[in-house]
């Protein structure tokens, strides 16, 4: 027995004997006349019986879920919403197949007709039955995903990818079961799909990859939708995380966009996860800057970045003789990841400290390269007469 002939109470195969009850007057007569093995009268009373069935159903579903509406506005109840809108998901189409059942009670079809139309309702019954499937689905990940949002931005590409899965899974299995109602052996089909799935998966093997990449970025969660990540020489904000493809915006304004798979086979950098940001920086002095002085501008600097908000001093130090100046080098940590915070302090460290040494008489050094050049026989008397003569203003030919 089949899915649907246990769903479906079992047809009427004879008509129903009303002319054998009622009288009929001659001019009634033609009533009698049978068409496919029913009389127009029984035909008359299963299309009655068919919009009866349509229209009491309708009905009935529309003031079932007005009260459950009601219940769940006075009871401030999920599950009573959730009801509601599962009833006013009854499709318009599923109503007419079940109409059409209901009118066929009153008729005399063959075994063949009997078996179709029971297979016709199963189907439509299982195809309302995944459409409320998918309603439940989409109502728990939607759910889920409003209480998580706030705390988590990264739950949207979650629930997206989710979502999809799970449809998937349900619509597969309806059809399955829908297949199975009509009479077709699903065990060979299901034989024949996975071979027919593994030379399928070996042609689009690279599509497969970034599926798996885009489930691997889901649960995993190296970056979510917000996060600021550098993938080689691209950085700029992660937009969009798509079944093959992830979209992130440049910080020139262009939309960046990477295959799942080659993301995660890059090294990324995520900033939005930065919790401390470790700056170190350099500058020089020059050559002529005296012992006492020296030894001050690591106390110097320390003071600077302690006095500033959101920043902590780690050390400042005489690092190297450079080619042309005293090289120091300074380390402070950031207490907030924002690049723009930043920049502010270091723009606050360089102003003060320019400040402080200039008030000081501390130089900054640049490059500089002192040549000294010795000149001795000819060449000590070309040089002496050209500084004579540019002393004399005279011109000078050699």
């Amino acid at each position: 027995m089949t899915p649907a002939q246990l769903m479906m109470p079992s047809q009427v195969t004879q008509s129903t004997p009303l002319l054998d009850e009622i009288e009929l007057p001659p001019a009634l007569e033609l009533l009698a006349y049978e068409i496919l093995g029913s009389s127009l009268l029984n035909w008359a009373i299963a299309v009655l019986a068919g919009f009866l069935t349509l229209a009491v159903v309708r009905i009935a579903v529309g003031v079932v879920a007005g009260r459950l509406e009601a219940l769940g506005r006075r009871t401030s109840s999920e599950g009573m919403g959730l009801a509601a809108a599962l009833l006013r998901n009854v499709k318009g189409p599923i109503l007419l197949v079940v109409a059409l059942w209901a009118g066929s009670l009153f008729l005399a079809l063959s075994p063949a007709w009997d078996r179709r139309l029971g297979a016709l309702v199963g189907v439509a019954l299982l195809v309302q039955l995944a459409l409320w499937a998918t309603g439940l689905v989409n109502w728990g990940l939607d759910r889920y995903r409003d209480r998580q949002l706030a705390e988590d931005p990264g739950v949207a590409t979650a629930i997206g990818a989710v979502g999809f899965i799970a449809r998937v899974l349900v619509w597969s299995v309806f059809v399955l079961m829908a297949l199975g109602s009509v009479g077709i052996e699903i065990g060979p089909l299901i034989a024949g799909m996975g071979v027919g799935g593994i030379a399928v998966a070996l042609a689009v093997q690279n599509i497969l990859g970034d599926l798996f990449a885009s489930l691997s970025i889901v649960f995993d969660r190296p970056f979510v939708i917000g996060d600021f990540i550098i993938v080689g020489d691209q950085m700029g904000t992660v937009e969009h995380v798509g079944l093959k493809t992830t979209r992130v915006r440049s910080l020139s304004g262009e939309q960046l966009v990477f295959s799942n798979s080659d993301l995660l086979s890059s090294r990324v950098r995520n900033f939005k996860r930065m919790d401390e940001r470790r700056i170190v920086f350099e500058f020089g002095v020059q050559y002529d800057t005296g012992y006492a002085r020296l030894k001050e501008i690591p106390g110097i600097v320390r003071q600077v970045i302690e006095g500033l908000e959101n920043s902590r001093f780690d050390r400042a130090h005489f690092r190297s003789f450079g080619d042309s100046s005293l090289d120091f080098e300074v380390v402070y940590f950031m207490l907030v990841p924002d690049f723009g915070a930043y920049m502010d302090v270091q723009q606050a460290i360089n102003l003060e400290l320019y400040r402080i040494f200039e008030e000081r008489g501390i130089e900054f050094a640049f490059p500089t390269r002192t040549l000294h050049m010795y000149l001795d026989g000819a060449d000590a008397e070309v040089s002496a007469r050209l500084a004579g003569a540019q002393g004399s203003g005279a011109e000078f030919s050699g």
